[in-house]
């Protein structure tokens, strides 16, 4: 073998350093995302439709095929562990030849040859290389199961983005329609001053072009909303016309605000809970496994073979006792030269294991990347919303001010009319901060990820009767 040996090593999450951010917003009191996170939106629409996609999505229900195909796989890996019977009969028609090797009577006639018999065959496995292979196959079977759960998680953030991105072009769509009519009303206003003498074209024609803008803005909202229903309609696995079924989303907004958080634990239970970094991990144990297979390979391999059966020229004397053959055949095959093969099989197993390791590492990272990511677009949004917020007060007061003036004659309704517009604005921003708040929690339950579980696949008994990847073994 050599000085073959693997060269990377998996960090240890809690090596990272998890940043101001991260730490400034763990609380003890925060909880890891539940199993239906999407249920803090309070919108019954998007449950149906979550229930309609993890039921229906046709990308899911590849993830699981491929569960089920781990699951056989690891299922023949497994038969490489248990003795092998095979049965077989025949009876053959021949004429043997007269001066050949067959005795008389049977030279130079026709007989039949009639054979029946089983054969059992045991690998002893002494090296364990076939029970390293099944252990690289039930990793590989908890790989599938964690890929299922990140398809489905990501499902369900897409579900959710989606359903916000419609929600946030409904809301500005109304208020687009508002702008359009106080908009129209400020024309009209200008159109009687100019009647009166009061203004010059110049300024009527300066607000009729703002008009065919609003409406075009008008119409590419509503051209969004219905694209929206049709991704929508897509993800949960139905076509357009379901889409046109749903309605304006409702979601609420305070209650997904209150679980914003990061649970105190972070980044070592990341590891734990986000099922890409659980599908790496996977990975690099199956890897190890099959560094040890190729290892065992170098050593002898030792079988035992048994045979009986029955076998007579004729059928007369098939089954009389003299009829019984019956044998053993112990058998050491030991590789002495094997031209590289088995030193670059090894090579290829200890780079792959390599691979694996470090796509874990990077993983992991980018996971810690993802929370802190999150966590500084919902510090940003927090501060958003509250400068969104003194914007609208001090928006409305001008509205009310212009409202006063206009009423004691001090003004004309024309004043008025670009306050509302101003605070139309400022109510569009602070609609916008508000569905980037609830983008973000949807982005946050995808960075803190579901906790990991391994649904009852069929290879889970091989797992727990001592099938286990040694890892500590190849690394």
């Amino acid at each position: 073998m050599g000085h073959v040996a693997p060269q990377s090593h998996a960090m240890r999450p809690a090596d990272l350093a998890a940043g101001a951010a991260i730490k400034a917003s763990a609380s003890p009191a925060a909880q890891w995302p539940r199993e239906a996170w999407w249920q803090a939106f309070g919108d019954p629409q998007l449950d149906r439709l979550m229930a309609a996609a993890l039921a229906d999505n046709p990308t899911l229900k590849v993830a699981q095929a491929r569960v089920r195909q781990a699951e056989a796989l690891a299922g023949v890996a497994r038969a490489g562990t248990l003795p092998k019977v095979d049965g077989s009969a025949s009876s053959t028609r021949e004429l043997f030849p007269t001066h050949g090797s067959a005795p008389a009577p049977l030279a130079g006639s026709w007989q039949w040859y009639n054979s029946a018999t089983m054969t059992g065959s045991y690998d002893l496995d002494v090296w364990g290389r076939q029970h390293d292979l099944l252990a690289a196959a039930v990793d590989e079977t908890h790989v599938a199961a964690a890929e299922e759960q990140m398809a489905r998680l990501a499902l369900q953030t897409a579900i959710v983005r989606n359903y916000v991105q419609l929600w946030y072009r409904y809301a500005l769509q109304d208020s687009v329609a508002e702008s359009l009519a106080q908009r129209q009303r400020i024309l009209e206003i200008a159109r009687k001053r100019h009647q009166a003498g009061l203004t010059g074209e110049l300024d009527v024609a300066a607000i009729e072009t703002t008009l065919p803008a609003g409406r075009r803005e008008h119409e590419q909202i509503g051209e969004s909303i219905a694209l929206l229903r049709n991704q929508l309609a897509a993800l949960i696995g139905k076509g357009p016309g379901d889409g046109d079924a749903i309605a304006r989303p409702m979601p609420a907004l305070s209650e997904a605000d209150k679980r914003v958080g990061l649970p105190s634990a972070l980044p070592a239970e990341l590891v734990g809970r986000r099922p890409d970094i659980a599908a790496q991990r996977w990975r690099v144990e199956a890897a190890g496994s099959e560094i040890d297979a190729a290892r065992a390979a170098f050593y002898p391999n030792i079988n035992l073979v048994a045979f009986a059966g029955l076998q007579s020229f004729g059928f007369s004397r098939l089954f009389e006792a003299s009829a019984r053959t019956m044998g053993v055949t112990p058998a050491v095959t030991l590789p002495i030269f094997e031209g590289g093969r088995l030193r670059g099989q090894l090579g290829a197993r200890t780079a792959a294991y390599d691979v694996a390791v470090e796509q874990y590492n990077a993983t992991v990272i980018s996971a810690l990347t993802d929370v802190a990511n999150v966590v500084a677009k919902i510090q940003s949004a927090q501060q958003q919303k509250a400068l969104a917020e003194r914007a609208l007060a001090t928006a409305k007061r001008a509205e009310g001010l212009a409202e006063q003036a206009y009423k004691a004659g001090v003004t004309d309704y024309l004043g008025v009319l670009q306050a509302k517009l101003t605070l139309l604005a400022e109510q569009d921003q602070l609609l916008r901060v508000a569905s980037e708040r609830l983008d973000n929690y949807a982005s946050l339950m995808t960075a803190l990820g579901e906790e990991w579980k391994f649904i009852s696949p069929s290879a889970t008994p091989l797992y727990n009767q001592g099938f286990r990847p040694a890892l500590h073994r190849s690394a």
